[in-house]
Protein backbone atom coordinates (compact mmCIF):
# COMPACT_ATOMS: atom_id res chain seq x y z
CA UNK A 1 0.00 0.00 0.00
CA UNK A 2 2.85 2.37 0.94
CA UNK A 3 4.55 1.83 -2.45
CA UNK A 4 1.29 2.57 -4.29
CA UNK A 5 0.79 5.80 -2.33
CA UNK A 6 4.38 6.84 -3.03
CA UNK A 7 3.93 6.27 -6.77
CA UNK A 8 0.72 8.28 -6.70
CA UNK A 9 2.42 11.21 -4.90
CA UNK A 10 5.31 11.12 -7.36
CA UNK A 11 2.89 11.22 -10.32
CA UNK A 12 1.01 14.20 -8.85
CA UNK A 13 4.27 15.92 -8.02
CA UNK A 14 5.26 15.97 -11.68
CA UNK A 15 2.39 18.45 -12.26
CA UNK A 16 -0.06 19.01 -15.09
CA UNK A 17 2.41 17.89 -17.71
CA UNK A 18 2.52 14.38 -16.23
CA UNK A 19 -1.26 14.15 -16.23
CA UNK A 20 -1.44 15.25 -19.87
CA UNK A 21 1.49 13.09 -20.91
CA UNK A 22 3.49 15.96 -22.38
CA UNK A 23 6.86 14.20 -22.29
CA UNK A 24 8.04 13.01 -25.74
CA UNK A 25 7.79 9.26 -26.17
CA UNK A 26 10.95 7.24 -26.53
CA UNK A 27 12.01 6.81 -30.12
CA UNK A 28 10.12 9.94 -31.20
CA UNK A 29 11.58 11.48 -34.35
CA UNK A 30 13.14 14.95 -34.43
CA UNK A 31 10.30 16.14 -36.68
CA UNK A 32 7.69 14.93 -34.18
CA UNK A 33 9.53 16.77 -31.39
CA UNK A 34 9.68 19.94 -33.44
CA UNK A 35 5.99 19.89 -34.40
CA UNK A 36 3.78 18.79 -31.47
CA UNK A 37 1.19 16.12 -32.20
CA UNK A 38 -2.35 15.84 -30.88
CA UNK A 39 -2.54 14.69 -27.30
CA UNK A 40 0.66 16.44 -26.21
CA UNK A 41 1.52 19.64 -24.37
CA UNK A 42 4.32 21.84 -25.68
CA UNK A 43 5.55 25.40 -26.04
CA UNK A 44 4.17 26.79 -29.29
CA UNK A 45 5.04 30.09 -31.05
CA UNK A 46 2.28 32.64 -30.56
CA UNK A 47 2.38 33.62 -34.24
CA UNK A 48 1.47 30.04 -35.23
CA UNK A 49 -1.84 30.21 -33.32
CA UNK A 50 -5.02 31.70 -34.74
CA UNK A 51 -7.95 32.78 -32.56
CA UNK A 52 -11.02 30.64 -32.02
CA UNK A 53 -13.83 31.57 -34.45
CA UNK A 54 -16.29 29.97 -32.02
CA UNK A 55 -15.24 32.17 -29.05
CA UNK A 56 -18.46 32.97 -27.12
CA UNK A 57 -17.03 35.96 -25.25
CA UNK A 58 -17.65 39.12 -27.24
CA UNK A 59 -15.98 41.62 -24.93
CA UNK A 60 -12.69 41.58 -23.00
CA UNK A 61 -12.05 44.08 -20.23
CA UNK A 62 -8.89 45.84 -21.44
CA UNK A 63 -7.81 46.90 -17.95
CA UNK A 64 -8.14 43.31 -16.65
CA UNK A 65 -6.28 42.07 -19.74
CA UNK A 66 -3.42 44.49 -19.03
CA UNK A 67 -3.29 43.33 -15.39
CA UNK A 68 -3.08 39.71 -16.53
CA UNK A 69 -0.33 40.68 -18.96
CA UNK A 70 1.72 42.23 -16.13
CA UNK A 71 1.20 39.10 -14.03
CA UNK A 72 2.38 36.90 -16.92
CA UNK A 73 5.56 38.98 -17.27
CA UNK A 74 6.39 38.17 -13.65
CA UNK A 75 4.89 34.70 -13.09
CA UNK A 76 4.69 33.31 -16.61
CA UNK A 77 1.74 31.21 -17.84
CA UNK A 78 0.49 29.07 -14.96
CA UNK A 79 -2.31 27.33 -16.87
CA UNK A 80 -1.60 26.29 -20.50
CA UNK A 81 -4.02 27.21 -23.25
CA UNK A 82 -5.69 24.51 -25.37
CA UNK A 83 -5.35 24.38 -29.15
CA UNK A 84 -6.07 22.04 -32.03
CA UNK A 85 -3.54 21.30 -34.75
CA UNK A 86 -4.54 22.48 -38.23
CA UNK A 87 -1.32 21.75 -40.12
CA UNK A 88 2.42 21.28 -39.62
CA UNK A 89 2.98 24.66 -37.96
CA UNK A 90 -0.51 26.09 -37.60
CA UNK A 91 -2.83 25.81 -34.61
CA UNK A 92 -6.26 27.12 -33.65
CA UNK A 93 -7.21 28.23 -30.16
CA UNK A 94 -9.85 26.13 -28.36
CA UNK A 95 -9.73 27.82 -24.96
CA UNK A 96 -7.67 30.40 -23.11
CA UNK A 97 -8.06 33.48 -25.31
CA UNK A 98 -7.50 35.87 -22.38
CA UNK A 99 -4.20 34.16 -21.61
CA UNK A 100 -3.34 34.17 -25.32
CA UNK A 101 -4.07 37.89 -25.79
CA UNK A 102 -2.38 38.84 -22.50
CA UNK A 103 0.73 36.86 -23.51
CA UNK A 104 0.94 38.84 -26.75
CA UNK A 105 0.64 42.06 -24.75
CA UNK A 106 3.43 40.81 -22.46
CA UNK A 107 5.68 40.36 -25.50
CA UNK A 108 6.00 36.56 -25.21
CA UNK A 109 7.02 34.60 -28.29
CA UNK A 110 6.11 31.11 -27.01
CA UNK A 111 3.19 29.86 -24.93
CA UNK A 112 2.56 26.47 -23.26
CA UNK A 113 -0.35 24.74 -24.97
CA UNK A 114 -2.16 21.43 -24.77
CA UNK A 115 -2.78 20.07 -28.27
CA UNK A 116 -6.10 18.31 -28.89
CA UNK A 117 -7.85 16.72 -31.84
CA UNK A 118 -11.29 18.23 -32.47
CA UNK A 119 -13.69 18.86 -35.34
CA UNK A 120 -15.64 22.12 -35.67
CA UNK A 121 -18.60 20.96 -33.57
CA UNK A 122 -16.32 19.67 -30.80
CA UNK A 123 -14.39 22.95 -30.98
CA UNK A 124 -17.58 24.92 -30.48
CA UNK A 125 -18.77 22.73 -27.62
CA UNK A 126 -15.42 22.76 -25.81
CA UNK A 127 -14.99 26.51 -26.24
CA UNK A 128 -18.50 27.29 -25.03
CA UNK A 129 -18.38 24.99 -22.01
CA UNK A 130 -14.85 26.06 -21.03
CA UNK A 131 -15.85 29.72 -21.12
CA UNK A 132 -19.12 29.19 -19.26
CA UNK A 133 -17.33 27.36 -16.47
CA UNK A 134 -14.14 29.43 -16.18
CA UNK A 135 -14.74 32.96 -17.38
CA UNK A 136 -16.79 35.70 -15.77
CA UNK A 137 -19.34 35.90 -18.58
CA UNK A 138 -22.30 38.24 -18.23
CA UNK A 139 -25.82 36.78 -18.14
CA UNK A 140 -26.53 37.43 -21.83
CA UNK A 141 -23.25 35.82 -22.95
CA UNK A 142 -24.11 32.75 -20.86
CA UNK A 143 -27.62 32.65 -22.33
CA UNK A 144 -26.26 32.93 -25.89
CA UNK A 145 -23.71 30.21 -25.16
CA UNK A 146 -26.46 27.91 -23.85
CA UNK A 147 -28.56 28.65 -26.94
CA UNK A 148 -25.66 27.83 -29.26
CA UNK A 149 -25.01 24.56 -27.44
CA UNK A 150 -28.68 23.62 -27.94
CA UNK A 151 -28.95 24.60 -31.59
CA UNK A 152 -25.45 24.16 -33.05
CA UNK A 153 -24.35 21.17 -30.96
CA UNK A 154 -27.80 19.56 -31.09
CA UNK A 155 -28.07 19.12 -27.31
CA UNK A 156 -31.26 18.82 -25.30
CA UNK A 157 -31.75 20.98 -22.21
CA UNK A 158 -31.17 18.04 -19.89
CA UNK A 159 -27.94 17.11 -21.72
CA UNK A 160 -26.87 20.75 -21.64
CA UNK A 161 -27.47 20.90 -17.90
CA UNK A 162 -25.27 17.83 -17.41
CA UNK A 163 -22.48 19.31 -19.56
CA UNK A 164 -22.34 22.64 -17.72
CA UNK A 165 -23.20 21.31 -14.26
CA UNK A 166 -26.51 23.19 -13.94
CA UNK A 167 -30.06 21.95 -13.47
CA UNK A 168 -32.66 22.46 -16.22
CA UNK A 169 -34.43 25.24 -14.33
CA UNK A 170 -31.24 27.31 -14.15
CA UNK A 171 -30.50 26.71 -17.84
CA UNK A 172 -34.08 27.65 -18.74
CA UNK A 173 -33.90 30.86 -16.68
CA UNK A 174 -30.87 31.97 -18.69
CA UNK A 175 -32.44 31.03 -22.04
CA UNK A 176 -35.55 33.06 -21.22
CA UNK A 177 -33.42 36.20 -21.00
CA UNK A 178 -33.09 36.07 -24.80
CA UNK A 179 -36.82 36.84 -25.04
CA UNK A 180 -36.24 40.28 -23.48
CA UNK A 181 -36.11 43.41 -25.69
CA UNK A 182 -32.64 44.54 -26.88
CA UNK A 183 -32.56 47.51 -24.46
CA UNK A 184 -33.00 45.24 -21.45
CA UNK A 185 -30.51 42.67 -22.78
CA UNK A 186 -27.95 45.45 -23.25
CA UNK A 187 -28.47 46.60 -19.63
CA UNK A 188 -27.90 43.02 -18.46
CA UNK A 189 -24.77 42.75 -20.58
CA UNK A 190 -23.43 46.02 -19.15
CA UNK A 191 -24.38 44.94 -15.60
CA UNK A 192 -26.79 47.83 -15.12
CA UNK A 193 -29.48 45.25 -14.40
CA UNK A 194 -29.25 42.09 -12.29
CA UNK A 195 -30.35 38.58 -13.18
CA UNK A 196 -33.09 38.88 -10.52
CA UNK A 197 -34.55 42.00 -12.13
CA UNK A 198 -34.49 40.36 -15.56
CA UNK A 199 -36.13 37.14 -14.33
CA UNK A 200 -39.03 39.21 -13.01
CA UNK A 201 -39.38 41.31 -16.18
CA UNK A 202 -39.36 38.32 -18.53
CA UNK A 203 -42.68 37.14 -17.06
CA UNK A 204 -44.46 40.10 -18.69
CA UNK A 205 -45.63 39.42 -22.24
CA UNK A 206 -46.22 43.04 -23.24
CA UNK A 207 -42.94 44.62 -24.39
CA UNK A 208 -44.09 48.20 -23.68
CA UNK A 209 -44.91 47.24 -20.09
CA UNK A 210 -41.53 45.52 -19.75
CA UNK A 211 -39.72 48.63 -20.97
CA UNK A 212 -41.81 50.90 -18.75
CA UNK A 213 -40.86 48.96 -15.61
CA UNK A 214 -37.27 48.66 -16.83
CA UNK A 215 -36.98 52.47 -17.09
CA UNK A 216 -38.29 52.80 -13.52
CA UNK A 217 -35.67 50.29 -12.35
CA UNK A 218 -32.86 52.33 -13.94
CA UNK A 219 -34.18 55.75 -12.89
CA UNK A 220 -35.03 54.85 -9.29
CA UNK A 221 -32.59 51.98 -8.65
CA UNK A 222 -35.46 49.67 -7.65
CA UNK A 223 -34.81 46.46 -5.74
CA UNK A 224 -35.66 43.04 -7.18
CA UNK A 225 -38.53 42.69 -4.69
CA UNK A 226 -40.03 46.02 -5.80
CA UNK A 227 -39.79 44.96 -9.44
CA UNK A 228 -41.53 41.67 -8.62
CA UNK A 229 -44.36 43.67 -7.03
CA UNK A 230 -44.69 45.89 -10.13
CA UNK A 231 -44.72 42.79 -12.33
CA UNK A 232 -47.47 41.18 -10.24
CA UNK A 233 -49.55 44.34 -10.54
CA UNK A 234 -48.98 44.48 -14.30
CA UNK A 235 -49.99 40.81 -14.69
CA UNK A 236 -53.07 41.06 -12.43
CA UNK A 237 -56.32 40.72 -14.41
CA UNK A 238 -58.36 43.96 -14.58
CA UNK A 239 -62.01 44.40 -15.58
CA UNK A 240 -62.77 47.43 -17.72
CA UNK A 241 -65.26 49.91 -16.29
CA UNK A 242 -65.49 48.08 -12.96
CA UNK A 243 -63.80 48.86 -9.69
CA UNK A 244 -61.26 46.23 -8.76
CA UNK A 245 -62.53 43.83 -6.15
CA UNK A 246 -60.48 43.02 -3.11
CA UNK A 247 -58.28 40.00 -3.67
CA UNK A 248 -59.85 36.79 -2.31
CA UNK A 249 -58.26 35.01 0.63
CA UNK A 250 -55.01 33.45 -0.54
CA UNK A 251 -54.82 35.86 -3.51
CA UNK A 252 -51.28 36.99 -2.70
CA UNK A 253 -50.13 33.39 -2.37
CA UNK A 254 -51.73 32.53 -5.72
CA UNK A 255 -50.04 35.54 -7.35
CA UNK A 256 -46.67 34.47 -5.93
CA UNK A 257 -47.26 30.91 -7.16
CA UNK A 258 -48.08 32.19 -10.66
CA UNK A 259 -44.85 34.19 -10.74
CA UNK A 260 -42.77 31.20 -9.63
CA UNK A 261 -44.42 28.85 -12.14
CA UNK A 262 -44.01 31.41 -14.94
CA UNK A 263 -40.30 31.65 -14.11
CA UNK A 264 -39.96 27.86 -14.02
CA UNK A 265 -41.75 27.13 -17.31
CA UNK A 266 -40.68 30.22 -19.25
CA UNK A 267 -44.24 31.26 -20.09
CA UNK A 268 -47.17 32.97 -18.40
CA UNK A 269 -49.00 30.50 -16.14
CA UNK A 270 -52.56 31.00 -14.88
CA UNK A 271 -53.61 29.60 -11.50
CA UNK A 272 -57.27 29.63 -10.39
CA UNK A 273 -58.48 28.51 -6.99
CA UNK A 274 -61.63 28.91 -4.85
CA UNK A 275 -59.81 27.79 -1.72
CA UNK A 276 -60.68 24.12 -2.12
CA UNK A 277 -60.00 23.27 -5.75
CA UNK A 278 -58.76 24.96 -8.89
CA UNK A 279 -56.74 24.62 -12.05
CA UNK A 280 -53.36 25.52 -13.54
CA UNK A 281 -53.09 26.57 -17.20
CA UNK A 282 -49.73 26.50 -19.03
CA UNK A 283 -50.10 27.97 -22.54
CA UNK A 284 -47.76 27.15 -25.44
CA UNK A 285 -47.29 28.90 -28.77
CA UNK A 286 -45.91 26.08 -30.93
CA UNK A 287 -45.16 22.36 -31.01
CA UNK A 288 -41.54 23.17 -30.12
CA UNK A 289 -42.71 25.23 -27.15
CA UNK A 290 -44.98 22.36 -26.03
CA UNK A 291 -42.09 19.89 -26.26
CA UNK A 292 -39.95 22.26 -24.20
CA UNK A 293 -42.62 22.39 -21.46
CA UNK A 294 -43.07 18.60 -21.54
CA UNK A 295 -39.31 18.18 -21.19
CA UNK A 296 -39.36 20.38 -18.07
CA UNK A 297 -42.24 18.30 -16.73
CA UNK A 298 -40.21 15.18 -17.60
CA UNK A 299 -43.22 13.74 -19.44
Amino acid sequence: MAKKDLKRRNALGRGLGALLEDSPAKGQSEEQKEYPSAGSMNSIPLDEIEVNPFQPRTHFDQEALQELSESIKIQGIIQPITVRKLSKNKYQLISGERRFQASKLAGLEMIPAYVRTADDQQMLEMALIENIQRENLNSIEIALSYQRLLTECDLKQEELGDRVGKNRTTVNNYLRLLKLPPDIQAALRDKKLSMGHARALVNIENIDTQLDIFKKVIEHDLSVRKVEELVRLAMAPRKEGKEEKAAPEGGKEIANLQTKLASHFGTRVQVKSNGKKGEIKIPFISVEDLNRILEILNV
